[in-house]
């Protein structure tokens, strides 16, 4: 039973018909969703990240508030040392070794003696805050007579923190009888 060719293009125009009638309506569909359904969203606009805020209370500060702001930075950041340079001590290791961390300074400090010969630690103090002194000391370590130039290191540390923050190192003689 084969087919007559008018019956054939019959055939084609019913599919070519049915395609054309199905591409209507994908393109009529998109066109109401695009429309009339779609028009009812509302745009969101995505910002990735983290971004300042607008200001709210801040003001800018006087010539007079920063200048006040930078010299006590930098006086925080100042630190005098204080100590003999030469200190004399007797048999039992006691001597004048007198050290001070002035009222000015703004950091507790911690000086520890060492022998420039040997870098023994013959000397700590221990916590001095400003405005205190050592005016006698005892040696840790037992030394015979004799002169040993010795390095003072005065070990700064934080008042808030107990972390150190830095070092300043100074000569001194320990001058045993």
């Amino acid at each position: 039973m084969e087919e007559t060719k008018p019956q054939e293009e019959k055939k084609k125009k019913k599919w070519l018909l049915l395609l054309l009638l199905l591409l209507l309506l994908i393109v009529g569909g998109y066109f109401i969703y695009d429309r009339f359904i779609k028009k009812d969203e509302v745009p969101v606009t995505v910002i990735a990240g983290d971004f300042l805020p607008e200001g709210k209370d801040a003001s800018k500060m006087s010539d007079k508030e920063l200048a006040n702001l930078a010299q006590q930075n930098v006086d925080d950041s100042q630190f005098n040392m204080m100590i003999t340079s030469e200190a004399t001590f007797n048999s039992d290791m006691t001597g004048n070794l007198q050290i001070k961390n002035p009222d000015s300074n703004h950091n507790p400090v911690n000086v520890v003696v060492t022998l420039d010969s040997s870098g023994d630690v013959v000397y700590s103090s221990g916590a001095i805050q400003p405005g205190e002194e050592i005016k006698q000391a005892t040696l840790e370590k037992k030394l015979s007579a004799g002169n040993y130039p010795a390095t003072a290191t005065f070990n700064l540390y934080d008042p808030d923190t107990n972390k150190k923050t830095g070092e300043v190192a100074s000569a001194v003689t320990l001058m045993v009888q």
